[in-house]
């Protein structure tokens, strides 16, 4: 019973440690933004596959490049993980 005790305070002491860090992306406008409009992107795509048409296909993946075009801008106007304009919000 005691080896299963330094198993489970083992366990406890790496997940501690693992979720302590700051990994530092993923919750910001930015990023938000970006994976909403790149998930319309592959819904778009997913219906013109459907459909086999090509024209509706690659219109989705165009949303998807804007989808992170539109994320890289609003990371460089302030809008990312530690952005300036995000000083003090909360995020």
């Amino acid at each position: 019973m005691a080896n299963h005790a330094t198993v489970t305070e083992q366990e406890t002491a790496q997940s501690a440690s693992i979720h302590d860090e700051v990994i530092g992306h993923g919750n910001s406008p930015a990023a938000w933004t970006c994976v909403l409009v790149m998930t319309v992107g592959c819904l778009i795509s997913a219906i013109g596959f459907m459909m086999a048409s090509h024209l509706v296909f690659w219109g989705g993946m165009g949303v998807v490049a804007v989808g992170l075009i539109v994320g890289w801008i609003m990371k460089k106007a302030g809008y990312g993980v530690d952005g300036d304009k995000l000083k003090g919000s909360g995020h």
